[in-house]
């Protein structure tokens, strides 16, 4: 039995090939008395269908970061308000912002009005936005052991 690993529309790498392409058309092919397809491959526009051992989703791209970037809550200056207006901020004078480059750019920042509304709660984006790839990880690893055994998973987890 097979099922599909990616999705229309999905950028993928393909190996053999050594390009990018999208999946175009996902074309599963099913037997009688089966639930399920026997085999699935892929469209990706390049003269042929690849199976999904062919494929990889831009988070597998070996030249990428596996654990999905070094992603992490950076201290920038408040040029707008000074440091002793703002003392309810939990760092006053500064406000977060979560880059996702190893250059320290690229990345989620907030305007300063909107951090002065409710700086607890903006503090609590940055957290979760720069530990998103570790949650990514965590649900990767989640599904590969369902998968693995998906009959021995409880109800919640499937």
């Amino acid at each position: 039995m097979a099922r599909a690993q990616f999705q229309k529309g999905q950028k993928v790498w393909v190996e053999c090939v050594g390009a990018w392409a999208f999946v175009e058309q996902v074309q599963p092919v099913w037997a009688k008395g089966f639930d399920e397809p026997v085999r699935v491959t892929y469209d990706v526009g390049l003269g042929r269908e690849f199976t999904a051992n062919e494929l990889m989703l831009a988070a597998e791209d070996p030249g990428a970061d596996q654990d999905g970037g070094d992603w992490r809550v950076l201290r920038a200056r408040n040029k707008w308000q000074q440091p002793e207006d703002c003392l309810h901020h939990p760092q006053p004078g500064t406000y977060p912002v979560v880059v996702t480059d190893r250059a320290d750019w690229g990345g989620w920042r907030v305007p300063g009005a909107e951090y002065d509304r409710d700086p607890e709660h903006i503090e609590r984006q940055a957290r979760l936005i720069a530990s998103a790839p570790q949650l990514m990880q965590v649900a990767q690893g989640l599904v590969d052991l369902v998968s693995e055994s998906p009959d021995d998973a409880p109800p919640a987890v499937l």
